[in-house]
């Protein structure tokens, strides 16, 4: 029966909806205190050396998992205690939206310095030289990007595979976000990370974009213009995932993002995502009401998900043949 991995999928999410991210001893942030200890150990310029590193920190938490996975299928109530833990640490989603909120915050008051230092909570960026616009576009990206990312892909992985599936995702996508950069140090050893994220991501961010298209009239945007944008623009973004939620954002929202970005010494040149005009500070409040949208209303599919799967009747045993 998988009604206790279904109610504690509906806990966490509500934690997360109504706390944001545990103040006090993340356990991502412990798993990532570890595994930057980890680094200096295994780092080599190449892709085996990554692909080993990866291994290292990816096994210990999926058979951690696995265990609690295992331990608690006879305590109901243990089990949905520990899936509401695990679901409430993995997701990011009210954390992300407050992040946009401060930007949002910073911008409406002018304070162009606390809005570049914010940034970095949102993405990677170079915040140096950027003005009201650039910071604007950069929020509504992250937002957008990181909807799938923080909030949408755990649920789908915790769906599927329940509590294995929760943390393992959070330990690859942490990952990725530690060393799978395009730099000089990481461009092999973090090969492995980058690409099993991106696996890891490939449905949750297609399922984020079809999402978006059927919320975009709640932050008065067009479920046609979201689908139609997703479509033409989606695969145009060098990422095979962020692509399709920042395109199907794009068209919901009814602007145009896409671009110039600076991350330090590396400059990217961004395709044009959607029609409209480049979004404008009232766009990023518009941004996280969407992305709020988007991810409450996955982790109701994903909690219709394992209760479908609880209601299944069990399969009877197989009569001896003679």
């Amino acid at each position: 029966m998988d009604l206790p991995t279904a109610a504690g999928l509906a806990l966490g999410a509500a934690a997360d909806l109504a706390l944001g991210d545990p103040r006090r001893r993340h356990p991502v942030a412990g798993f990532g205190q570890a595994a930057a200890a980890l680094e200096p150990r295994l780092w080599r310029d190449s892709r085996a050396a990554g692909s080993a590193y990866w291994l290292a920190c990816v096994a210990p938490v999926a058979a951690l998992g696995l265990a609690a996975d295992r331990a608690t299928r006879r305590a109901p109530v243990v089990r949905t205690l520990v899936t509401a833990a695990a679901t409430w640490a993995a997701l990011g989603g009210t954390s992300l939206g407050r992040a946009g909120t401060t930007m949002a915050g910073h911008l409406e008051a002018g304070d162009l310095p606390a809005a570049r230092a914010h940034l970095s909570s949102l993405a990677g960026r170079d915040p140096s030289t950027l003005g009201e616009a650039e910071l604007v576009r950069a929020t509504v990206e992250s937002v957008a990007e990181n909807t799938s990312d923080a909030a949408v892909a755990p649920l789908v992985w915790g769906a599927v595979a329940g509590l294995p599936g929760l943390v393992a995702y959070r330990a690859v996508n942490t990952l990725d976000a530690m060393v799978g950069h395009r730099s000089e140090r990481y461009a092999r050893f973090g090969w492995a990370s980058a690409r099993a994220d991106d696996v890891a991501n490939w449905v949750p961010a297609r399922l984020t974009a079809a999402v978006t298209v059927a919320v975009a009239p709640l932050v008065g945007g067009s479920a046609r213009e979201a689908l139609r944008v997703w479509r033409r623009d989606g695969a145009a973004h060098p990422s095979p995932n962020s692509g399709r939620c920042e395109a199907a954002a794009a068209g919901a929202l009814g602007v145009r993002l896409g671009g110039t970005n600076v991350y330090g010494a590396r400059v990217e040149h961004r395709p044009t995502l959607g029609d409209g005009a480049p979004p404008v500070r009232a766009d990023v409040a518009r941004a996280v009401a969407l992305s709020r949208a988007v991810w409450t209303a996955t982790a109701a599919l994903a909690v219709a998900v394992r209760l479908l799967r609880s209601s299944r009747p069990a399969a009877s045993p197989r009569s001896p043949r003679r």
